[in-house]
């Protein structure tokens, strides 16, 4: 002991910086051998007379000539070979032949003076490297880095640009595919699992909740007023959020600039509270109240808007593949809704131009979507009804059945900046005139559950018919045996997404 005089593997008392006094030899040499291994890396840059300052204070730690007789009666003890260079640490660090002055323990000697050679008798004390870990000098020049590990969030964003661009090249021809560098570069970057399996991963972790139950008396009967509802959630990540937005927020800048056709872009003067809703429609001009042309409310056939843009393209087959929305019933036209904080929806039900299911995404931050039967006005954006459902941001909901014709909904004042994207398709006796499908929105065929995959290449919703009737029967296209958690819809804290800090340019290829 340090206390109890001078034994042989110790320095006489007197000699040790009274620091130092207060640890026992078995943590001062820890410390050293510790300190030893990172001389290396503490010396790096400086000049002779610093790093020999370091090396004799660390020496001073635990003197090697006190070590040096320990590792002797350690070696008698231990039939262990040894390697002769004394290498340990990081295989980068250094191989068995390697001669350069700078990259090993072993030869690292500028201004020490002889230090070189008791670290490495310090350092066989440690332990030695093991073969494993040793690299063949023969090939030590031809091992690689291993490729950059990529995130989710990289993979997310990925997919949509790809997706999208395929759905440019289907569009545009190959102009607005990438380059052959940019597709090296991509191709570097490639994880190991296949787009197809981070699909199937993402899919089949998506959370659906089918089971919303509001009775309310209708006709004098009790029904489940909120039937036919479902609320798929983590459909989009937040790096595929934050893409939308952006989209979104150059298409709100196109269109104020007058840049895109006809009625496309509509953005109402705000006079009072929940008034300046603005709003994008593609595929179809939909009127809400009769307008100074006493059209009446519904699809406008004879006004002309934007076609869908390959974004949107790629949320839709997201949602038919993902089994959000039916393949019976391919949206065919979507509106974009952009509020600013307060803005509203009154309370309404869709308009039976457009067939069941529809649906609704929402982004940028969560709010409170309100049913009921008997919905009321209580003031500027505000309502009273019997059911809220929370919408987070990157969910989608679907309305069908009960849910979409019995119960009316609205969105009362928003307590925050939102965006949300309804995609509708159109009864087809209500279409534009001159409308023409987009092809490439035909035959979306639904990923299958492993075990679930049809026989004969029957499609499972092949009995399934999108309606424009009231109490249509819902598709229940998965339930709670297989194993999805369930949102939590009450009492959650408003998500933000990404705000107007991810507002940034975006390519346009429509």
């Amino acid at each position: 002991m340090i206390n109890g005089g001078v034994t042989h593997n110790q320095p006489p008392e007197e000699e040790i910086d009274p620091f130092l006094q207060r640890y026992n030899p078995s943590d001062l040499r820890t410390a050293s051998e510790f300190l030893s291994t990172w001389l290396p890396f503490l010396s790096k840059g400086l000049c002779d007379h610093c790093t020999q300052l370091i090396f004799d204070r660390v020496q001073s730690i635990y003197p090697m000539e006190f070590e040096n007789e320990q590792h002797q009666e350690h070696e008698t003890q231990d039939s262990t070979p040894i390697d002769s260079n004394g290498y340990i640490g990081n295989e980068d660090n250094h191989d068995i032949n390697d001669t350069d002055d700078t990259n090993s323990l072993g030869s690292w000697k500028d201004g020490a003076d002889g230090a070189s050679e008791q670290i490495e008798v310090n350092l066989r004390t440690e332990r030695v490297e093991s073969p494993e870990h040793v690299k063949d000098p023969q090939s030590s020049e031809h091992v690689k880095d291993p490729p950059p590990r990529m995130s989710w969030a990289d993979m997310a964003q990925e997919d949509m640009e790809a997706d999208e661009e395929e759905e440019a090249r289907g569009k545009y021809g190959n102009n607005h595919g990438l380059t052959e560098e940019e597709s090296e570069v991509k191709t570097a970057r490639k994880p190991q699992l296949s787009r197809e399996q981070r699909e199937r991963i993402r899919f089949t972790n998506v959370r659906r909740k089918k089971d919303f139950i509001c009775l309310e008396r209708v006709n004098g009967k009790i029904v489940n007023i909120l039937d036919g509802l479902e609320l798929h959630c983590d459909v989009f990540s937040t790096v595929e959020q934050n893409r939308i937005v952006n989209f979104v927020y150059e298409l709100e800048e196109k269109g104020r600039n007058g840049k895109l056709k006809g009625r496309t872009f509509s953005a109402p003067n705000r006079w009072k509270k929940g008034k300046g809703r603005v709003t994008i429609q593609f595929g179809c001009c939909y009127n809400y109240a009769t307008d100074k042309n006493g059209n009446p409310p519904g699809i406008l056939q004879h006004e002309l808007v934007d076609p869908i843009p390959p974004l949107f393209k790629v949320i839709i087959k997201r949602l038919v593949k993902w089994h959000v929305l039916p393949p019976t019933c391919v949206p065919d036209s979507c509106i974009v809704n952009i509020y600013d904080q307060g803005d509203c929806i009154p309370p309404h039900i869709d308009n039976h131009d457009f067939l069941r299911p529809f649906c609704t995404v929402s982004f940028l931050s969560e709010c409170k979507i309100r049913f009921g039967t008997n919905l009321k006005v209580e003031g500027d954006g505000e309502f009273s009804g019997a059911f809220d459902i929370s919408l987070p941001v990157g969910s989608v909901l679907i309305l069908n059945g009960n849910g979409a014709d019995v119960a009316k909904h609205c969105v009362p004042s928003v307590p925050a900046e939102r965006i949300s994207i309804t995609f509708r398709k159109m009864d087809e006796s209500k279409c534009p005139v001159g409308f023409i499908p987009e092809p490439d929105l035909q035959g979306i065929e639904p990923l299958v559950y492993g075990s679930d995959k049809p026989k004969g290449g029957s499609n499972r919703y092949k009995q399934s018919r999108p309606s424009n009737r009231q109490n249509t029967r819902r598709d229940d296209i998965t339930d709670s045996s297989r194993g999805y958690s369930q949102p939590r819809l009450h009492g959650q804290s408003r998500q933000q997404g990404p705000g107007f800090a991810y507002r940034r340019k975006t390519r346009l290829e429509y």
